[in-house]
């Protein structure tokens, strides 16, 4: 007697876009020819994002056609697309030297990421700032001391001078039996605004105790 057939049993479906793991919270970008791969809960921290709209919420104004792998179809710029992506991952702003910020908020304005686009700007304006200040210039002075002056002449610097360098210039006169060993101290500062870019020389004594150290 032939066997009865066995019942077939049922294929996987497609999976569900809600609940917890499986392939449905994985989505595939194709963006520019480059492929990236996120999560749905990523796409979706900006909810009125052009990402969110398109992967999560499945936006019928958004009419975007899928490749061969299933992957979302972007015509945008994949070198730029990255920083947009860290961001939703991770909340930062990270360009690297060869981005500029200007491609970057090119993207974030066309993505619609609207807490993107004001970090971005932000940035581009503490770069135009700092541009146009100039480079950072300095005041130097030079100081004679002895040797038991250096520590408290140290720790008694204030008003943003640092210490730069420490020249030996050998012993002055000797006063009873003991030599004092003599040094110039060389400290600096940043010139701040209230000096109005005038840089201030150094005194004719500090230049000709200048002029001496070198020579030792």
């Amino acid at each position: 007697p032939r066997a009865a057939a066995q019942p077939l049993e049922p294929g996987p479906g497609p999976p569900e876009r809600t609940g917890g793991g499986g392939a449905a919270r994985w989505v595939r970008l194709n963006v520019g020819g480059t492929y990236f791969v996120t999560t749905r809960q990523t796409l979706g921290r900006e909810p009125k994002s052009f990402l969110c709209r398109l992967c999560c919420q499945e936006d019928p104004e958004l009419d975007s056609d899928k490749d061969e792998t299933g992957a979302y179809l972007i015509d945008r710029d994949p070198t730029y697309f990255g920083p947009i992506l860290n961001y939703l991952r991770h909340g930062k702003l990270i360009i690297t030297k060869e981005l500029a910020e200007e491609g970057v908020l090119e993207e974030a304005e066309f993505y619609n990421i609207a807490s993107l686009v004001r970090l971005v700007k932000e940035r581009i304006r503490d770069n135009e700032n700092r541009t146009s200040q100039g480079p950072v210039k300095h005041v130097y002075r030079v100081l004679q001391c002895q040797e038991e002056e250096l520590t408290q002449m140290v720790s008694t610097m204030s008003d943003g001078w640092k210490f730069e360098q420490l020249i030996s210039i050998g012993s002055s006169y000797n006063y009873g039996n003991e030599d004092q060993a003599e040094f110039l101290c060389v400290v600096s500062r940043e010139l701040n605004n209230s000096t109005n870019g005038i840089v201030i020389e150094p005194s004719e004594k500090a230049k000709i105790l200048q002029e001496r150290g070198s020579r030792m």
